[in-house]
Order: C-alpha cells, then structure tokens, then sequence
C-alpha cells in the first residue's frame, strides 16, 4: 500500500481507503472482519458520515486495540432522529449526535473532524457564522477533533473552505462523469442549456482541484464508483464500464487528491481496489474509455448515498433504488434480489408522493417516479 499526506493535517493516509456507508447492511461480526481485513491490507482511512449506532459500533469495534492504525473521517451535523438519518445545524441535535460518535466508536477524539454536506451558499453562510462553527471551533482547541475538515458535491463551497485558512482537506465527489457536470447549487436547473455531450472536465472543478493543490488542501474523494453505476455498461452514463482500477486511477491522479474511499461488501471487493497498487499502466488506462464512450449523461442517477433521507414513511430509499436498478439491468426480476427487496421492511409502494426526499438528493434523481416503477416492478 502506498500513502500520502493529507494536506495540512501531515497525516500520511493510503491511498485506498474505506468508504463505511455499507457496513450496517451486513452482519455486524461480518462488517467488522471486513474492516480488519482492510486494515491487515494497509488501508488505514475511514469515512464515518453515518450516524446510525450499528455502523459507528461496528468501526469502533474493529478499531479496538490498534486505534492509532486508523485515521477517522467522523461527520459533525450528521444525526440520527427517530430511527434515520437528518442533517442538521441544530444543536440540540448536532452535540449529542457527536458525543455518540465518540462513544460508539471508543475513542476520545477524532483524526478528522468533518463539517457534514455543504452544497450551497445559504447553508455556507449559516455554518460558517454562527453556533455550529463555534463548536467545531471548540472542539479542535480541545483536541477532541485533531483536524478540520468538510463534506461537499459543489466545487463552488469546495473553492471556499479551501480559502479559510483552518479547513485543512476536504471530502468531495469525484469521478469522471462528475467531473464534466457544471457547479451549481441549484440542482434542478443543472442541465438548463447544458450539452450532455463530452466536452472535458468542468472549468470551476478543475480550478477547485488546481485550488486545493497550491493552498496545500489534502482531498479524500468519494463516489469514485459513481455508486457502482460506473463498473456497469448498462448504468454507465458513458454508456460503457469502468474497473475498479481505472477509476481508482482517475481519482489519485487529480491535482491535490490523496484517497479514495471505497464502499466495500464483501474482502473480494477490497482486493479488488487494492489491486490498483501492482496495476499496470494499461490497466490503470481510463481515458480510453472515456474516448470512445457513447454517451455522457448522468442527471438523475441514483448513488445510494443516503441523503434522501429521512423518509417519513420509513423506506430505505437508497436499497430500494438499488434493488430496482439491479432487477432492470437483467431480463426479469431474479429472485435473490426479490427476497432482499421484501426484506427492507418498508417497500416503494408505500411512498406517499411528498417528494421531501428529491429536494435533499445531490443528483436531482425524481424518486417519487422511481418508487411508483419500483412498487410495480416488485409488486409491493
């Protein structure tokens, strides 16, 4: 494995690191192998962004007993209210949400403390001036966050905290179809007179990247897979697949970049992206895909990440969207997929229609449509 310093922090992170937002879908004692597995592999990264108690359990578990082996990413704003998961700036929420993180995990501070999802300026202005700064300011003196960080799809905000002179890295989004999407903090009108055919990278991105390089800012990049959707044909927005290698590759060769967190299920995966480390240049070749995709469009792609949250009819609408692009990718709905559907608990057929859910999503994905073709698909 090798390793890169993050920035300012001087914290010397793998390259290849570990995404947790998966973990609470498995067995706790199997998460917990899996997450020492990687550790036994040289990743020593983990993005903690979820507030559910199963997922911080199972890394402060897996953590016990070598807790100087790993450098947490724990997100300050991200809280669990009545069984799901809300980002708040309320600070009757935003303190014990935290505390319970450092309980969970077993730990009295964080490597990483992480100003949780911003996308526009409003909330920007709203963080940034007034009690939910104060308290990660107040932390960091302390020493209960050894560094500070912040969470963000917008190059545009990515631009602003790289300017701060106190957020030391950032978490951001990055692969290749996002590269080409225009920053904006207005989702909706995204794609307003914008040709969908490849024409490079987005100018405010490149310019947030070449930003975070000059200023010392370390990058921690998220959604390198797209969700998954970009190791598929069938769901690429290019319209062919990548490997797991190719988009490790394209991530760790952006100007200021230092890991990529990748979500993991099974070790298999895990060797899968670790693999990247003995790849050879061909393997690691994404541009020829690129050159010769079909297609470059990518509005309304589910990634799974779980903002849509919280649901007020209690769906898990990140594996109901999962489940159903894994049943329409294939001739009929596999059975396999049908029973882990049924299994969620709460299916698409008992969406309400608010659409509370589209106005949180990053990717402007219209879920209410998706949960009516899911309900009829699966027939619940």
């Amino acid at each position: 494995m090798k390793y890169r310093t993050l920035g300012k922090s001087g914290l010397k992170v793998s390259e290849i690191g570990f995404g947790g937002e998966w973990l609470e879908r498995h067995e706790e004692e199997e998460s917990v192998a899996l997450l020492q597995y990687a550790n036994s592999k040289g990743i020593n990264i983990v993005d903690c962004w979820m507030p559910d108690p199963k997922s911080r359990d199972i890394i402060g578990k897996a953590m016990e007993g070598c807790r100087d082996s790993w450098y947490v990413q724990g997100h300050i704003g991200s809280t669990y209210q009545n069984g799901q998961y809300v980002r708040s700036r309320d600070m009757k929420y935003v303190r014990p949400a935290f505390e319970d993180l450092l309980t969970r995990l077993r730990t009295d501070y964080i490597d990483l403390g992480m100003i949780h999802y911003i996308d526009s300026l409003e909330e920007w202005n709203t963080v940034m001036n007034g009690p939910f700064i104060e308290y990660i300011r107040k932390l960091h003196e302390k020493g209960t966050i050894r560094h500070i960080g912040l969470s963000t799809h917008n190059p545009v905000i990515g631009k602003l905290a790289a300017k701060t002179g106190f957020i030391e890295m950032i978490l951001f989004s990055i692969n290749p179809a996002f590269d080409m999407r225009p920053a904006t903090e207005d989702l909706d009108t995204m794609w307003d007179g914008y040709d969908p055919k490849f024409s490079g990278i987005d100018p405010e991105r490149a310019e947030f990247y070449q930003l975070c390089e000059e200023n010392n800012i370390g990058l921690t990049v998220m959604k390198g897979f797209f969700g998954g959707a970009l190791l598929s044909r069938e769901r690429s927005p290019f319209g062919v697949a990548f490997t797991p290698v190719q988009l490790i590759h394209y991530a760790l060769t952006r100007p200021g970049v230092s890991s990529i967190l990748c979500g993991y299920d099974t070790k298999e995966q895990v060797d899968a992206a670790i693999a990247y480390e003995i790849a050879s240049d061909d393997e690691k070749d994404y541009a020829t895909v690129i050159a010769n995709a079909p297609l470059h469009s990518y509005k309304g792609q589910c990634t799974y990440c779980g903002h849509c949250k919280p649901c007020p009819a209690d769906i898990d609408i990140a594996m109901v969207n999962k489940f159903y692009d894994l049943a329409t990718i294939q001739g009929s709905v596999p059975e396999s997929v049908l029973e882990h559907y049924k299994a969620l608990g709460h299916t698409a057929s008992e969406c309400i229609g608010c659409k509370g859910c589209e106005s949180r999503c990053p990717f402007s994905v219209e879920i209410a449509d998706r949960m009516e073709k899911a309900a009829s698909l699966f027939g619940c």
